[in-house]
């Protein structure tokens, strides 16, 4: 009879646990990242009564361990591109300076005063390296974002597509080099364009359009400034045919429909490349730029660029930072580019199940769970980065309320035999008196 009141403290002991579990699920129910766990019950078995016929007799219920429950969570939306949530079985990776590797599924992370990405606990994310043309280096490190920048790219190609009026009529072109840009009697059309050094200095180029007594025939002449005066502007004109007497222009010759017919010289070609000297301002000198006028035309509409770009740019800042879905990192400049600077490394586990918690939605490998597997989001098995995202809690509260109602009920049960163990020993009690 005395077993039964043992056995009900077990039974209050083991539902006293269970109901700490569901405790520690719905007061979690609201972490991100948050993976909530199982409290396994197994029964007690003390002694075997009797001979041929053996009866077992139970001593009662005992926690056998609490199972860690690693269900995909909801991935909810954010504002912040370095909120990064994982679908799939992966972990990121964390490093405590001078500490210990710890490993998470909560993806809050936030630049810290020195530039690194950080979870909230201030540990640095891990990631793969890339080199300055944005190539993986397979070195494994923390994220280091202060002072990125873009390098400058010089221009080599200018693309430019316009239409000149058939109407016009025909100029005589006059210019010195000097101060001053051409007067508007001695050209038809202009159009200036921004090109860039190979420091990232910026420099307009001006091109002129002048409509020659040659039948359908333009003239494009190029300026720039040079640099040579440093207080004011020295405006020269590019000769293409140093062989000729005076400054030779490129020569747009259109059929007689309004679509270019031929260029003279054909400045798309690097043999013909126009060579500009930026040497005043330190940069590289010559600098060939390709000077493309396709798919120009002569029609009877208004003189306009239809279309102009060019391939260069100046030295920019970090202003962004984007998350695709296999985890590269790219920087965002104000020099509009987007560089690669990092890719971010999950990893997996055998027994995930058996990771150590230390709290703060960080796990440490443990000899149960294995040693982890690493890898690149999108290969093996570790699953897909969403940016702007975080997962939710994989609790379920309706769940866990009927799992506290089960063991309440348990407990109460438990009480019921204790009391009712204490009632027949009373009686027991009461056959001496």
């Amino acid at each position: 009879m005395l077993t039964s009141l043992f056995t009900g403290i077990s039974g209050l002991n083991a539902n006293g646990v269970a109901l700490s579990v569901i405790g520690d699920n719905i007061a979690n129910a609201n972490t991100p990242g948050f993976k909530g766990s199982r409290a396994n019950f197994g029964d007690i078995l003390s002694q075997t009564l009797g001979g041929a016929s053996a009866m077992q007799v139970g001593r009662g219920t005992m926690i056998v361990d609490i199972q860690k429950l690693f269900t995909q969570g909801t991935l909810e939306s954010t504002s912040n591109p370095l909120d990064l949530a994982i679908d799939g079985d992966g972990f990121f990776i964390v490093k405590q300076t001078n500490g210990p590797t710890y490993y998470t599924r909560a993806g809050q992370f936030r630049l810290d005063k020195n530039g690194y990405v950080v979870d909230p606990n201030g540990y640095r994310l891990q990631a793969y390296q890339m080199d300055q043309s944005g190539n993986l280096t397979g070195t494994i490190s923390d994220v280091h974002l202060a002072g990125l920048m873009s390098n400058p790219s010089a221009t080599t190609n200018i693309n430019m597509q316009v239409n000149l009026d058939s109407r016009d009529d025909t100029k005589t072109w006059s210019f010195t080099s000097g101060s001053d840009l051409p007067d508007s009697s001695s050209y038809n059309y202009s159009n200036a364009i921004t090109v860039y050094d190979s420091l990232g200095n910026s420099h307009l180029v001006y091109t002129y359009f002048v409509k020659t007594s040659t039948a359908n025939q333009w003239e494009a002449h190029v300026i720039y400034d040079d640099g040579t005066n440093p207080n004011q502007p020295n405006y020269t004109e590019i000769d293409f045919d140093t062989a000729t007497a005076g400054t030779q222009p490129i020569q747009l010759q259109f059929n007689s429909n309004g679509t270019l017919q031929s260029i003279t010289p054909d400045t798309s070609t690097q043999a013909n490349a126009v060579l500009f000297d930026f040497s005043a301002w330190g940069a590289t000198n010559p600098q060939n730029i390709t000077l493309n006028f396709a798919d120009s035309t002569q029609y009877g509409s208004p003189n306009a660029i239809v279309f102009q770009t060019q391939d260069g740019y100046s030295t920019g800042n970090l202003i962004g930072v984007t998350v695709d879905q296999n985890g590269v990192m790219s920087g965002v400049f104000t020099n509009g580019q987007v560089k690669k600077v990092a890719q971010v490394v999950l990893s997996k586990f055998v027994a995930a199940p058996n990771l150590t918690k230390v709290g703060k939605n960080l796990f440490l490998e443990s000899y149960s769970s294995g040693g982890p597997i690493y890898g690149a989001p999108g290969t093996v098995g570790v699953g897909t980065v969403y940016s702007n995202s975080l997962e939710a809690s994989n609790v379920d509260l309706a769940e866990e309320f009927v799992r506290m109602i089960a063991a309440q009920r348990g407990y109460q049960a438990n009480v019921r035999v204790i009391t009712t163990t204490d009632n027949m020993l009373n009686d027991l009690m009461s056959i001496v008196r």
